[in-house]
């Protein structure tokens, strides 16, 4: 069946640790714990990119970008985002939105929210306001509670060009 419309689901988590920076959303956040991972780690931006993949049943981005590559070390996450966005323009779709929650402790998302939308809308190809990114922590409850790591998920909705 051909649809015009589908829609995808992304999740993702990356350990909290000392000694690596903090992105998320494209944004270096100031934090004395930053996240653990063979690329830069943001967790937002490979929630948005697998959501975006998942929308046409492709495979998530470690089939892409595979974690033991060392061509991948350290690869800024706005090129995962965008080769995603590749990968479903090369099927006829695009991205019409996306829909996300950051869950962590720390650092605070809030302020940092707008500079991720104007990055995440440019890597997607679509306007700022049709990127929706919320953040709440888990009442400190679990390991994201305890400020092990930071969970992300997403949606995304594409159409047929």
């Amino acid at each position: 069946m051909n649809c015009d419309f589908r829609i995808g689901h992304g999740y993702d988590v990356h350990r909290l640790v000392e000694g690596r920076k903090c992105i998320i959303g494209g944004v270096e956040i100031p934090s004395k714990l930053g996240l653990l991972g063979h690329s830069d780690a943001d967790v937002l931006s490979h929630a948005i990119a697998d959501a975006v993949l998942g929308a046409l049943s492709l495979p998530d981005i470690g089939h892409f970008f595979p974690p033991k590559d060392p061509s991948c070390e350290g690869i800024d996450s706005q090129e995962i985002v965008k080769r995603a966005v590749e990968e479903i323009g090369k099927l006829g779709y695009e991205v019409v939105n996306v829909d996300c929650s950051i869950i962590a402790e720390t650092p605070k998302i809030l302020p940092h929210t707008a500079r991720m939308k104007e990055i995440l809308s440019k890597s997607l190809g679509v306007p700022p306001e049709n990127v929706g990114i919320k953040a709440t922590t888990n009442e400190k409850m679990g390991w994201e509670g305890a400020k092990e790591g930071i969970g992300a998920h997403a949606v995304c909705l594409v159409a047929r060009k």
